[in-house]
């Protein structure tokens, strides 16, 4: 992190006072430090303190009092590398996810052209309200990064999840983020994600369980990486808004293919997670079936091989992911796709592996490479098994 610009806020909540300890942490890496508090968070740690341990003027107002001079929340906003907000409570949280502007440290936001991280820190019960789960899940759909809160004693004397993440958590993290961030720089990925629906009538249709988890969660990982990402992504409620990031959303197999067909040749990569219908009805009615017989008899015909397309006009210079989902045979069964796909590397879920496939926040997966080689991950969190699949991607650049 050295010589590394940290904007960091500072929020009214009592853990407002570990930020001294951050700073110094921050300051050890030797980043250079300026800080924006809000006046709420000066009855909780001095400016004189911050302004001490940072070495830099704090800003407080939108003008100094005492000599009449503008503080310049666009130039603080152009200023650093990264914005971290810490603590973020959840007053200002909720600022931020609604575009309020009434103090310097939301203006800044809102100017701010760098990587945004939120570190939130409040009450159990105030953490796990809809309005602030909503309004975290906004922030992260805008491109902010949020570091959780983590269980603990909180400050009301209740045990549970609300506490900031810890000063020696958040350096190493921001640290991790400078290491990889330009990893992908240049590298053009195209992702596929979600389910498809094949429509029977207009209000009905055939699909399956997938929630689009683990291809965001991958897609999440890219950006951090510096890459060009576009998603191909069937409907899901998840949401991703970045400036690297481009998403076309698609209802069909059809339809995923037809975008695939318009963005493969551009692409270094694809990642294919998305868990494509293989069949559907051969004939779709223009007007909802009515129940009337005891029974009816429904035609399938085979959907196109969207994966199979891309692997078909794969050249020598892009390099294919595809994922399998089995629930018998699972090696053997992902082992052939590779070759039948043209794939350079499959990645195996097992429904026969608890906490592993649709719907869940882990997985656990293996990989195997069109040379044979196999690499067995532990269940994890979604989100750290993109951490492992993304670095070995980064391998192949």
């Amino acid at each position: 992190m050295k010589g590394k610009k940290i904007l960091l806020g500072i929020t009214g909540g009592i853990a407002a006072y570990k930020i001294a300890f951050l700073i110094r942490l921050l300051k050890k890496e030797e980043a250079e430090v300026k800080c924006i508090m809000t006046s709420a968070s000066c009855d909780f740690i001095s400016p004189l303190t911050i302004a001490t341990l940072s070495e830099n003027p704090v800003f407080i107002d939108f003008w100094n009092h005492k000599d009449g001079v503008w503080t310049n929340h666009v130039d603080l906003g152009l200023w650093p590398d990264l914005f971290l907000i810490a603590p973020l409570t959840a007053n200002t949280l909720a600022k931020l996810a609604n575009g309020y502007c009434d103090n310097l440290l939301t203006a800044t936001y809102l100017s701010a052209k760098c990587p945004v991280f939120i570190a939130p820190a409040m009450d159990l019960d105030m953490y796990i309200h809809p309005t602030t789960v909503q309004n975290i899940t906004t922030l992260v759909s805008y491109g902010v990064n949020v570091f959780p809160a983590e269980d603990g004693f909180l400050a009301s004397g209740l045990l549970g999840k609300g506490r900031m993440t810890e000063p020696e958590d958040l350096v190493l993290r921001l640290s991790e983020f400078f290491q990889v961030k330009n990893e992908l720089k240049g590298q053009k990925f195209l992702v596929t994600a979600g389910p498809t629906y094949e429509h029977i009538d207009p209000v009905r249709f055939i699909g399956n369980h997938s929630t689009g988890k683990m291809g965001y969660a991958i897609v999440e990982e890219l950006i951090k990486r510096g890459a060009e990402v576009i998603l191909v992504s069937g409907p899901t409620n998840i949401k991703l808004n970045h400036p690297s990031l481009k998403t076309v959303k698609i209802t069909t197999a059809d339809e995923m293919l037809l975008e695939v067909k318009k963005y493969w040749s551009d692409c270094t990569f694809g990642v294919f997670s998305a868990a494509v219908a293989d069949y559907k009805p051969e004939v779709v009615e223009e007007q909802k079936i009515k129940k009337k017989e005891e029974e009816i008899v429904l035609k399938l015909v085979k959907n196109p091989d969207v994966l199979g397309w891309a692997g078909k006009n794969k050249t020598t210079k892009q390099f294919l992911v595809g994922f399998a989902l089995e629930t018998n045979d699972a090696i053997q069964n992902a082992t052939r796709k590779i070759e039948a796909k043209n794939l350079d590397l499959i990645i195996l879920n097992s429904l026969e592996n608890e906490g592993a496939g649709f719907g869940y926040d882990t997985n656990r997966v293996t990989l195997i490479s069109k040379q044979n080689q196999v690499v067995e991950f532990p269940l994890k969190s979604k989100k750290e098994l993109a951490k492992d699949i993304v670095k070995i991607l980064s391998l192949q650049k």
